[in-house]
C-alpha cells in the first residue's frame, strides 16, 4: 500500500494532467500524527477560478453505469480491510 504522501502527490499529478492546481494538497497533519490507520488528504482551499475549472473537468467525463459499478465495489472492498 502506498504512502499517505504519495497518494497525495499522485493526486497533484492526475489534477495537474487535466491543468487543476490546488495550491493547499496536503496530508492533514493532526490525522498524519494520530493513531488513525489512513490519515486525511486535505484538498485545502482553492480560487473561484479553480473550482471552476474542476468542475468543468469533472462534468466533462463519461460516467457511465460501468465507472459507477466499479467505485461502489472499490468503496466496499476498501471498507472491508
Amino acid at each position: 500500500m502506498r504512502s499517505t504522501d504519495e497518494v497525495v502527490e499522485s493526486l497533484r499529478e492526475a489534477l495537474k494532467g487535466v491543468g487543476v492546481v490546488l495550491p493547499s494538497l496536503c496530508v492533514d497533519p493532526v490525522t498524519a500524527a494520530s493513531d488513525e490507520p489512513f490519515a486525511l488528504v486535505d484538498l485545502g482551499r482553492c480560487n473561484v477560478r479553480t473550482a471552476e475549472h474542476l468542475t468543468d473537468v469533472l462534468r466533462s467525463l463519461p460516467v457511465g453505469e460501468a465507472l459507477r459499478a466499479r467505485v461502489r465495489q472499490v468503496n466496499r472492498d476498501v471498507r472491508s480491510r
